[in-house]
């Protein structure tokens, strides 16, 4: 995937230099030496947590490309507290940031903060995960995608006929529309019956106590859908332990996920994302808008790619 990000990489410091280039907004007016970000540019990236190589992926991303332009940046960790995330926005925003790149634990929750940063005049754009209030622009994966190609696969491994259930999560928009588009990809199969439907909180040990349950209710399951990479790890381990023939579908890309289809066993496939490349696009939409560009879009969709035994060999964040 190295190649993949030099070209998000690339396309990025296009969009910078472009933008920057047709401002007279950027700090220095035309034909007087414009070279680059301001020299004070401070960006702000406040994650939902960083126990996660996802998120992980997303913050050495976020650093190779803010150190590339020249900036200086804040990142911190909300542990998924959304009281914190909040105290680290308002400091943030009292330390002067022009640029804050928001990945919220809690959508609906961080919207005052949002408003307080709006407010003072910074430029916000959520990344990953939605956030309500007046925000910038929004870059995240294609999620009813990603819940329809691990189900369209699931439905094909399966040949049109089983019984499966759904491993859910936190109800928040990325999660919801996974849910969505897995369901749409089953219903196109008269054959396959979704039988249970249950919360594993995107966690590990959470879904594999859940896991068991469902297997037990369900001796005659066919196969699982889990709407993220962890809470199907603990799936996995849940399945491997009760010694049934249940195949296994999710959504991330996680290296261990991988590892797993690879070794051929319950784990069949994972719609990845592409975390490196979400930052990337986030932080050149912020600067588009802070450097005077007349329109950014709302919204940035990234594709999904469905990681099965085929190709998951060499594949990575």
């Amino acid at each position: 995937m190295k190649k993949r990000g030099m070209k998000f990489l690339m396309i990025l410091m296009g969009l910078v230099l472009i933008t920057f280039g047709c401002s007279n907004e950027a700090g220095t007016k035309e034909g007087e030496g414009n070279t680059g970000a301001k020299k004070d540019l401070l960006i702000g990236i406040s994650f939902q947590e960083l126990n996660n190589p996802y998120f992980i992926s997303m913050q050495k991303a976020f650093e190779e490309a803010a150190k590339t332009i020249g900036a200086e940046v804040i990142i911190t960790d909300a542990a998924h507290d959304v009281a914190q995330q909040a105290n680290d926005i308002d400091d943030m925003i009292q330390r002067g940031i022009d640029i804050l790149i928001l990945n919220p634990t809690d959508s609906e929750g961080i919207k005052p903060a949002v408003v307080a940063a709006d407010e003072a005049g910074v430029i916000v754009v959520a990344v990953d995960a939605q956030a309500s209030g007046p925000i910038d622009t929004f870059v995240g994966s294609r999620n009813y995608d990603a819940g329809y190609l691990a189900g369209k696969k699931m439905v094909e491994d399966l040949g049109g006929k089983g019984k499966v259930a759904i491993l859910d999560g936190i109800p928040v928009v990325p999660i919801l529309e996974r849910v969505e588009g897995f369901k749409a990809a089953v219903a196109e199969s008269s054959g396959i019956e979704i039988v249970d439907i249950q919360n594993g909180k995107q966690d590990r040990a959470v879904a594999t106590d859940v896991t068991e349950n469902i297997l037990q209710a369900n001796p005659d399951l066919d196969a699982l859908f889990s709407v993220n990479d962890g809470g199907a790890l603990g799936a996995l381990g849940a399945i491997e332990a009760s010694g049934k023939d249940v195949w296994l579908y999710s959504v991330d890309g996680h290296p261990e996920v991988i590892e797993a289809i690879l070794a051929g066993g319950a784990f069949k496939a994972t719609s990845a994302q592409f975390p490196a490349d979400q930052v990337r696009i986030a932080l050149g939409m912020a600067l588009a808008k802070l450097w005077g560009a007349e329109v950014v879009p709302k919204e940035v969709p990234i594709d999904v790619e469905l990681i099965t035994i085929e190709n998951a060999e060499g594949f990575s964040w």
